[in-house]
């Protein structure tokens, strides 16, 4: 997967993994690599500042917190995935079939 992909997917999981807790970059770059990603610890602390000034999450301490926007943003992301879900998860058809 190409690394800005695998980026959006890796926000996405930690906007998801911000609902249930806040999140430490020391927990949660063992549970992106146990979901399959394939990060080091700069990436993943890249993403959590990127989430922060997109204000998606909100820094206290060395903890990250989900903020309203991005709960709404999370929302919005469930839709367009559930759409996607519906579409990409068919088997593909063979070329020229």
């Amino acid at each position: 997967m190409r690394a800005d992909v695998q980026n959006l997917f890796m926000g996405i999981h930690m906007l998801y993994l911000a609902h249930e807790k806040d999140l430490t970059l020391t927990e949660v770059l063992p549970e992106l690599e146990n979901l399959g990603y394939r990060v080091a610890e700069r990436e993943v602390k890249q993403e959590l500042e990127r989430l922060t000034q997109d204000n998606f999450l909100t820094a206290h301490g060395e903890a990250y917190s989900v903020t309203g926007t991005g709960i709404e943003e999370f929302k919005a992301i469930q839709a367009k995935l559930g759409v996607l879900c519906t579409e990409v998860l068919k088997p593909v058809k063979a070329a020229g079939a």
